[in-house]
């Protein structure tokens, strides 16, 4: 898949090359842990390759964007005070999004400044079912339109602020809705990591966009055909998992047969993520500072970094 000509295009092992001398990288357990149980785990190999580069890379815009906000605050003749660094994630369902930010939050937290990293995905600021249902965009969930965009913006504005606490909705992959009165606290942190499907897509007429938000954004990226086997085997993992629960708004899949569910992975995929991929998401890839791009083994095969 070509990149955009305003990127430079490196294969993991020229990537590599750039990595920190003085960073260590994580073990199996760690990793595991931070993929999680149903996601393809990085191995300790590709983490010095791929992410040790970019957690370097990192560092400098960093370093970068604090020393600009020292000198404007100067200007302004005002007190300087910390800034947060913002962080955005995009990419597919089932491209490993989720496996990438966590990477990001553990390799940033642990730099030998120790910053405050905390990760926020946007799942908890879509509507919640009943409003979607109200609105008829059920079958449109996780499109643009079915996020609550006034609510995130908001948030992301006052984390900026350096407000004291500022609250995110908590989204239940189990129950596929918002957890009423359940909120996640994000407490002044140095860094911020927001993961989501749509965080860099542009708002039709909007004056001000989530990507607005960002200093620096990464894109997940892979063919679609192997996204699609990918959401596919993990849809057969959560039949026989999360979807045996009864509490489970997916659990009336839980006792498909292999062939029924397949089938039935191929048919959400194809009339739900794969046009919201074609229309929504992979529009936004060229806005992305850095691309990272997997082949079929999950791994990062390239990297494509943005020059201007």
């Amino acid at each position: 898949m070509a990149a955009p000509n305003r990127y430079v295009e490196l294969s993991a092992e020229e990537w590599g090359r750039f990595g920190p001398a003085d960073q260590t990288t994580f073990g199996e357990e760690q990793l595991a842990a931070l993929a999680g149980p149903l996601a393809p785990r990085p191995e300790p190999a590709e983490v010095e390759r791929v992410y040790l580069p970019l957690s370097r890379l990192l560092s400098l815009h960093i370093a970068s964007s604090q020393q600009l906000a020292v000198a404007v605050d100067r200007f302004l003749e005002r007190q300087p005070g910390p800034a947060p660094f913002l962080i955005g994630v995009a990419g597919s369902v089932a491209v490993g999004k989720s496996t990438t930010a966590r990477l990001l939050q553990a390799l940033l937290a642990d730099w030998p400044t120790a910053p405050r990293v905390d990760l926020v995905t946007t799942d908890g600021f879509l509507h919640p079912n009943a409003e979607l249902e109200r609105r008829g965009l059920m079958d449109r969930k996780g499109f643009p339109e079915s996020y609550d965009l006034r609510r995130l913006l908001a948030f992301l504005a006052q984390v900026q602020d350096r407000q004291p606490v500022v609250e995110a909705p908590v989204y239940s992959h189990v129950r596929y809705d918002i957890v009423p009165g359940q909120v996640q606290s994000v407490r002044r942190p140095d860094i911020l990591i927001v993961e989501g499907l749509n965080v860099l897509s542009p708002a039709a007429a909007a004056e001000v966009v989530v990507s607005d938000s960002f200093q620096f954004t990464v894109y997940v990226d892979a063919d679609e055909d192997d996204i699609e086997r990918w959401y596919i085997e993990r849809f057969l993992a959560l039949c026989a998992t999360v979807f045996q629960d009864s509490s489970s708004y997916f659990h009336r899949y839980a006792t498909l047969g292999h062939a029924e569910a397949v089938a039935t992975a191929r048919s959400i995929w194809a009339t739900i993520n794969a046009v919201n991929l074609r229309e929504n998401i992979l529009p936004t890839r060229a806005r992305a500072h850095i691309i990272l791009e997997k082949g079929p083994d999950h791994r990062v095969r390239r990297v494509c970094l943005r020059t201007s």
